[in-house]
């Protein structure tokens, strides 16, 4: 799990849209798991701005719910439905088709609970999903004691859940007691999760979450067990962080060539070359691969030579990312060939 503290908000929202339009680049068709509700406003608001500045483009991306409230009519403003169309696919330019979620009018819920499990799968999966984390340390609406394998399913809302939502309808009676919600075990099959998390009222469920045990009682620390989860939090969320310097100097000293997206853009395999060794001659050293076999001829960005020419290793950069050999200026590295 990786632990990112921002300034605020708006500084999250910025990181986070970087890395869904890092992803976007690489795979256009990418499908997207987006969440509801405040938090994640900052990240539409700036992935929307990269549409309209042409930074990105988003057009055969797709769009997935997390969860939508049971028994609200279709069409009602507060459907997380409604709310996904008008929040994220009408902003980044999208059609109403490249859009998924459950069916909370359906007569037979459960059925349409098993339908979208099936159809997330027939989708390929989620490349990223956002999260949020309510003040109970659930994500989605997987309640606090959820099953840590649960699928899609039909949860009963926690007062206390219905009294964080109620800001969103006339009063408390509006708000609905049932959702349909991914279960933990269907969300921790996306292949990045990202949770957002600001405000001091969020600071006890995301400690809770990072740094205590895995356990049902905090939904959203079932992400310590996903191989590629990240946590953005601003500085009144990590308040209650033990470990937050710890975190603030990881993240710092993160290489460059781990994209925003945690995507390697090490080489796929190891340099043909025979670096040169310090004080044999000038130059330097070569950049060695991640995986096994030779690299495909190239650049290498660190400009090392060989004594057969320049270093064949490429590195797969993404536009407007630190280059491996700006990062190589400043800072040593493993995988620097010695």
């Amino acid at each position: 799990m990786e632990v990112v503290i921002v300034p605020d908000a708006a500084a999250g929202g910025a990181l986070i849209a970087e890395a869904i339009a890092t992803l976007v680049r690489r795979k256009p068709e990418a499908l997207l798991g987006v969440a509801t509700g405040s938090t994640p406003l900052p990240i539409y608001e700036a992935l929307a701005a990269k549409v309209r500045a042409g930074a990105v483009d988003a057009s055969r991306a797709r769009i997935c719910q997390l969860d939508e409230y049971v028994g609200l009519p279709a069409g009602h403003p507060e459907s997380y439905r409604s709310v996904v169309l008008r929040e994220v696919v009408e902003p980044l330019g999208l059609d109403e088709s490249a859009f998924m979620g459950p069916d909370g009018t359906a007569e037979d819920v459960q059925a349409a609970c098993t339908a979208y499990d099936e159809a997330l799968r027939e989708a390929g999966g989620v490349d990223l999903q956002l999260l949020g984390i309510g003040t109970d340390g659930h994500i989605g609406f997987n309640e606090p004691c959820s099953s840590l394998a649960s699928r899609t399913r039909i949860k009963t809302l926690t007062q206390q859940t219905r009294e964080d939502n109620a800001r969103f309808f006339d009063s408390l009676d509006e708000v609905p007691h049932h959702v349909i919600t991914q279960g933990i075990g269907t969300i921790l099959e996306a292949r990045h999760l990202v949770l957002l998390a600001t405000g001091e009222g969020k600071a006890d469920a995301v400690a809770q979450a990072v740094e205590g045990p895995v356990a049902a009682l905090v939904p959203a620390s079932a992400l310590q067990m996903h191989p590629h989860a990240t946590v953005v939090v601003d500085e009144a969320a990590a308040s209650k962080l033990k470990l937050a310097d710890y975190f603030r100097a990881t993240y710092a000293a993160k290489p460059a060539w781990q994209g925003s997206d945690g995507t390697d853009r090490r080489p796929e395999g190891p340099c043909r070359c025979r670096p040169l060794r310090a004080g044999a001659d000038a130059g330097p050293r070569c950049v060695g691969g991640r995986g096994g076999g030779n690299s495909v001829p190239g650049s290498c960005p660190s400009g090392a030579v060989s004594r057969h020419g320049p270093c064949p290793c490429p590195v797969r950069a993404v536009p407007g990312e630190a280059s491996a050999a700006a990062w190589l200026q400043t800072r040593a590295a493993p995988w620097v060939a010695r």
